[in-house]
């Protein structure tokens, strides 16, 4: 493929006896501010089994880190109103109290968050942040739970990992403080992991220790598991299904094997066009898509891609799609020209005869893919 991607995970939903971990139908999420209500998500609806892992996918402000602090019903800010279902192991999240949702976080389910520096208190011991939760959910004494710390840490692959429970977090390294977050993310046992984009601001050797440990630790524990990122390069051979976000909305959903083979959005190929590539040469400018996410407070009709993108015909600017398949019944978009068919193929073409310029932009990118193949 031009992408470049290893797709190294089959999906194995099929394979999964019993009913889904987590079901999430018709979630929205939206905050009240001065100029207006902000749709952070609009109506997402997914299926995730115990031992999978899902790969969430978007740009920055699409919906991505709200789905998921969503479904652990972390958004607890007054101006933040959710609504829809959201079932863990049959148990509905939604309207839980305060008090019922502390009882599932950590123990039955757990996030790493984006920032460890953030997430971690700077002026509180290695040790203690490991320790409270541990010693609140399984009921343990402090030495039982110092022991505990110290073979989390071990897990994760942290060197003289007794010696780190005296430490802070600014005497670590991102990397370190990283691994520390998975640590107490993992330390009472959850079924279910959130990953929010567990790898920013770490160098490229570190990211692929991080994912590796992620993917050990989720395989070893059984755990379903919702890696959110903006790359789809991070979760090409990571996860088994992905589903990809733009403002507030799941625009394509389908088995991580499946997308990369038949991608229909064209917001999708917009990502994976924007993923670096090891052959081009130095200095070679990225392939970003044009223009700018939308205001999700006052948002375009029609569909919110349709601005920036290379197929939209007059009808996009008006009717909005619904998710829909066309071959697999597992892989859906919400595209009224998918790339790859005829209809986005002939409407694809009219936009370059017309110079539209998303279109435009977008023969730059399929010379300079073809360029790199070649």
């Amino acid at each position: 493929m031009e992408n470049e991607i290893r797709v190294g995970r089959v999906p194995a939903r099929h394979e999964v006896e019993g009913e889904a971990l987590l079901v999430v139908d018709d979630l929205r999420t939206s905050f009240a501010v001065a100029a207006g209500s902000v749709k952070a998500v609009d109506g997402v609806s997914f299926e995730l089994y115990r031992g999978h892992t899902m790969g969430v996918v978007g740009e920055s402000g699409s919906g991505k880190t709200v789905l998921s602090r969503s479904v652990m019903g972390l958004n607890t800010s007054a101006n933040a109103t959710t609504t829809g279902s959201v079932l863990y192991a049959g148990d509905q999240m939604i309207g839980k109290s305060s008090k019922e949702k502390k009882i599932l976080w950590g123990a039955e389910m757990a996030m790493v968050f984006q920032d460890p520096m953030t997430s971690l208190n700077p002026v509180v011991t290695i040790g203690r942040q490991l320790t409270e939760h541990v010693r609140y959910h399984l009921d343990m004494g402090k030495k039982e739970a110092n022991e505990v710390a110290v073979a989390l840490l071990q897990s994760v692959h942290i060197p003289e990992a007794e010696k780190r429970l005296d430490n802070y977090p600014h005497q670590m390294s991102g990397g370190m403080r990283q691994r520390v977050c998975i640590a107490i993310a993992l330390a009472c046992g959850p079924r279910m992991l959130f990953a929010d984009e567990p790898t920013t601001a770490l160098d490229v050797t570190v990211q692929h220790q991080i994912l590796n440990l992620l993917a050990e630790q989720q395989r070893d524990r059984a755990m379903a598991m919702i890696l959110v990122t903006h790359d789809l390069g991070v979760v090409a051979g990571r996860t088994d299904d992905i589903m990809v976000m733009y403002a507030g909305k799941a625009v394509e959903k389908a088995p991580t094997g499946e997308l990369f083979a038949h991608l229909r959005h064209p917001y999708t190929q917009g990502l994976l066009w924007s993923i670096p590539k090891v052959t081009q040469a130095k200095h070679t400018r990225l392939n970003a898509i044009p223009g700018r996410p939308p205001n999700l407070i006052d948002p375009p009709s029609g569909c919110k891609f349709a601005p920036r993108c290379a197929y939209a015909q007059d009808i996009c600017r008006v009717e909005e799609p619904t998710l829909r398949s066309i071959d697999t019944p597992d892989h859906v978009f919400a595209c009224h020209f998918p790339v790859g068919t005829p209809e986005g193929e002939e409407a694809f073409a009219r936009n370059v005869a017309s110079d539209y310029p998303p279109a435009l932009a977008a023969v730059g990118k399929l010379r300079a893919s073809e360029e790199v193949v070649g």
